[in-house]
């Protein structure tokens, strides 16, 4: 069976992804614009870890087949004869349905919103919110493949994410939903507290946003260079996913950030998948 590496980068919208240069992802196939099934990233993790992937929202059919289309996907991603729908019930987990087949599980996250403490790290062997946001080259340090058992390893990169931490660019300080994150930030990991409301306003103008919007660009970039060096510990065989939770707003129509935002730019999320 495959070793597979499901990489989730935390904000990354779609058009932002094909703006940003990334030469290593293109070397592994096209990247398709897909949608996600939430605006948040909570949600989205738990879609994922059901077992489903960004879908591609087609006509003409009915829509519950495509959940079944993207369980039976799970054969060839890695290396079985069949997988149905059925085989993931009652639990509906990814995780869990590869622990069945012998695979080691692990989940390395970077967004305090998913800590080991939810729900979200059932049936993972080991399970670990990272030290930091920026810490996609951490992660790439603490993967191990084994010759005996095939791994899984779930990944929730934040450099992506406001505030951009691979800058090292001091940006403005946002409150709004971005606050509410910096503030669990300094329950789980001791980030330096947000400033308020009345700051926070005064920041928030198209200067400083089309700022952001070059800021997760560039973190995009710098994800592409680090992909290089997972590429290079991962054995043959090995089956990968990249994709995104949701995308990010940036003053268009009057939003920034996810979340509570109806807005297409939100669900627009890249979708790669490779055999390596």
């Amino acid at each position: 069976m495959n070793n597979l590496i499901y990489l989730i980068i935390d904000s990354a919208r779609y058009d932002h992804f094909c703006r940003a240069k990334t030469p290593v992802m293109d070397r592994l196939g096209r990247v398709e614009k897909r949608y996600s099934f939430a605006g948040w990233t909570s949600p989205s993790h738990f879609v994922y870890l059901m077992g489903l992937t960004p879908h591609l929202s087609p006509v003409g059919v009915f829509a519950s087949e495509i959940y079944k289309l993207d369980y039976q996907k799970w054969a060839s991603r890695i290396g079985v004869k069949k997988t149905t729908m059925a085989e993931f019930v009652p639990e509906f987990s990814l995780p869990r349905f590869l622990k069945k087949l012998g695979y080691a599980t692990h989940a390395k996250v970077s967004m305090p919103i998913i800590n080991p403490r939810t729900i979200l790290s059932q049936y993972f062997d080991s399970y670990r919110l990272m030290d930091r946001y920026d810490n996609f080259p951490g992660m790439i340090d603490e993967i191990g493949f084994t010759g005996g058992a095939p791994s899984f390893y779930f990944l929730n990169l934040g450099e992506a994410h406001y505030p951009y931490r691979i800058s090292k660019e001091e940006l403005p300080p946002l409150e709004g939903e971005q606050g509410v994150f910096k503030r669990i930030d300094d329950r789980f990991m001791g980030a330096p507290s947000c400033a308020d409301e009345q700051m926070a306003e005064r920041y928030f103008n198209v200067g400083h946003l089309n700022r952001f919007r070059e800021k997760q660009i560039e973190s995009i970039e710098y994800i592409d260079g680090q992909i290089e060096r997972l590429l290079n510990k991962c054995p043959a065989g090995t089956h990968l996913i990249v994709t995104s939770d949701h995308g990010e707003l940036f003053g268009e129509a009057g939003y920034f950030g996810h979340g509570p935002i109806m807005h297409e730019k939100v669900f627009e999320v890249p979708y790669l998948e490779a055999s390596l």
